[in-house]
């Protein structure tokens, strides 16, 4: 684990986006680095098919696919 040093207004946007998003701060900045170089590895996809894709092999069933939120 390192230090990750950032400007005061990315912070600032980290910390309002965490609100939002109901994550940590760090567990926020985490998340958009992950999708950050995901989509610098895939820069074909949109937003949504890398989620879908990390959905996928997370193993989490889509719920607009099965039209149910509990698979039963």
């Amino acid at each position: 684990m390192g230090i990750v040093k950032i400007d005061d207004a990315l912070h600032e946007e980290i910390r309002k986006a965490s609100t939002v998003m109901v994550r940590s701060i760090n567990a926020q900045a985490e998340y958009w680095m992950k999708i950050g170089m995901l989509a610098e590895a895939n820069p074909t996809m949109t937003y949504s098919q890398i989620i879908n894709e990390q959905m996928k092999k997370a193993d989490v069933k889509n719920t607009l696919e099965t039209g149910n939120l509990i698979d039963g």
